[in-house]
């Protein structure tokens, strides 16, 4: 049985046209696309890594005590009593440095829904410890966020949470609209309207450093 290092609950799309590409963007196998100013995989170094998401619940470490078995249930639980968000659809942006699909539209009930798996799932992640605290960069951080992470473990949840799907490193300006020219159009046709958050996905961290797909929790609420 493969053991995880730690775990994460994040959105991912279930199987489609809109998967399968943003998958073979991120992947070994991506297109060098005619005007791409350079090849994917120069690219895409930390996104590949953890794969085609958007983070709920940002990757902990389970507290001494507590099984992965513990962690499913709970997230089954959890995912019972929660209703899926839907948003009207996504958007290609540049976040800080980084090109990133976004939602349109109210986004009440999914910082809601954020709230929910944090707080929920809290009791059973480990404390940070000072190495995890510092790769935060406290010191670029606001003072409530310094709050948030003391407190959940994240800067960026509850009111600070901020849903995006990451397509690429952080790039350069003029890098990052040379690649959005390109990657706008050829995601175009398959970017979901609506878009829905119909499940909470558990992932978890092999030894290699790479995330994986451990199972789907459909939100029934």
């Amino acid at each position: 049985m493969t053991e995880y290092t730690r775990y994460a609950v994040y959105y991912a799309p279930r199987p489609g046209d809109f998967a399968t590409r943003a998958t073979l963007w991120l992947s070994d196998a991506a297109p060098h696309l005619p005007g791409l100013p350079r090849p994917p995989a120069d690219l895409t170094t930390a996104p590949r890594r953890y794969g085609f998401h958007g983070t709920i619940k940002a990757p902990f470490r389970l507290a001494d005590g507590t099984t992965e078995q513990d962690l499913r249930d709970a997230l089954a639980a959890l995912a019972a009593r929660l209703a899926p968000v839907r948003m009207a659809g996504l958007r290609l942006e540049q976040v800080k440095g980084f090109l990133a699909l976004l939602p349109e539209g109210d986004e009440t009930d999914l910082l809601a829904l954020g709230a929910e798996v944090v707080s929920h799932l809290d009791p059973l992640r480990a404390p940070l410890t000072e190495a995890e605290i510092a790769r935060r960069r406290p010191d670029r951080l606001t003072a409530r966020q310094r709050d948030l992470l003391a407190r959940w473990g994240y800067p960026h949840v509850m009111e600070e949470f901020r849903f995006h799907l990451t397509l690429t490193d952080d790039l350069p300006p003029e890098l990052a609209q040379a690649t959005a020219a390109i990657l706008g159009p050829w995601f175009a046709d398959v970017l979901p309207r609506p878009f829905d958050i119909a499940d909470l996905c558990l992932f978890g961290e092999d030894a290699a450093g790479r995330f994986q797909l451990l199972h789907r929790y459909p939100l029934t609420g």
